[in-house]
């Protein structure tokens, strides 16, 4: 493992999303998967990464007894689009209006990350921007009713059906749209002792 100042730590990814497990994975990190309940509620002032730093923090603050050798970490990624948070939607319908106000515009992806220790808390977010074509309403229910997009902010996966098909441009990290800005996390990680 190139990260050698980790060799000695439990590291707990406090994720149920396979891809910031997969992402996490491939970067040679050993971690354990520690899932605890949090309701993703957020103060309607806050606005853009404010969000997502607030959502990846409150997730971390379940976890209040970290021992000396542990490094928990937490994400949280939102959709900004045209002032407001997409988050995940709840409904077919839900979906659909997400994915037609996203057609044929651009959008933020904001991911954040909380790293904590015994000692320190560090929360880091990156944003990239996100280009679709125009989106028709068959496309946009094929990939509703095919990926069942419900665990994705913004109702949408960058690796899935519709991003490949539909996405023209990206300027920023391709990982952060997953949900996990992972060149941040690994320099993070690599200044922990």
């Amino acid at each position: 493992m190139i990260l050698n100042n980790l060799k000695d730590k439990r590291i707990i990814l406090a994720s149920g999303s396979p891809r910031r497990q997969e992402i996490l994975k491939s970067i040679g990190v050993q971690f354990e998967v520690e899932l605890r309940s949090v309701k993703e509620v957020f103060n309607p002032k806050l606005k853009h990464h404010e969000i997502s730093d607030y959502l990846a923090q409150l997730k971390a603050d379940q976890f209040d007894n970290l021992k000396a050798n542990e490094i928990l970490i937490t994400g949280d990624t939102i959709v900004w689009h045209q002032g407001k948070a997409l988050n995940k939607p709840s409904t077919k319908e839900e979906a659909f209006e997400m994915l037609q106000s996203l057609s044929n515009a651009t959008h933020e992806v904001i991911s954040s990350v909380c790293i904590k220790t015994q000692e320190q808390t560090e929360i880091l977010y990156d944003a990239t921007e996100v280009k679709f074509k125009s989106l028709s309403e068959e496309e946009i229910w094929h990939y509703i009713e095919a990926y069942l997009p419900f665990d994705k902010a913004g109702a949408y996966g960058i690796q899935e059906w519709i991003g490949q098909i539909g996405i023209l441009e990206i300027k920023g990290s391709f990982y952060t749209v997953m949900g996990f800005p992972i060149h941040k996390v690994y320099n993070t990680l690599s200044l922990i002792n």
